[in-house]
């Protein structure tokens, strides 16, 4: 039987703060769901960063978490839908425009379109 551990989440979006047991082989998120927590999602998949969240103590495994790149996870960001706890947890949702901007900002809007590509008509 897998051990479980404590997560607490501070949502930030709603000024709530949760408490969940998660056994180790089972994502944050889901069963946070199950647990009757509402948490901010999207995807499910760990590709976008609405589940986004900052790991403030403890360790986490997350292998299947596209949406963030290798310096993300160093800096200590997380996505829940694709997370599982090694440690008793304690992580604060993030503003996803604020992790995207992070994660995609340096590619994005950094300089003037000199020519657009046309767009195909239907």
């Amino acid at each position: 039987m897998p051990r479980s551990h404590t997560v607490h989440i501070c949502d930030r979006q709603t000024g709530t703060q949760h408490t969940v047991e998660v056994p180790e082989d089972r994502y944050i998120l889901h069963t946070a769901e199950q647990q009757g927590v509402r948490l901010p999602f999207a995807c499910r998949n760990g590709a976008c960063t609405t589940c986004a969240v900052r790991v403030r103590s403890g360790d986490i495994y997350q292998p299947e978490a596209m949406g963030l790149s290798p310096e993300l996870r160093a800096q200590g960001y997380a996505l829940l839908c694709v997370s599982y706890p090694l440690t008793d947890l304690e992580v604060e949702t993030q503003d996803e425009d604020e992790v995207y901007e992070l994660q995609f900002g340096r590619y994005f809007g950094k300089g003037r379109v000199r020519r657009a590509l046309p767009l195909e008509e239907d």
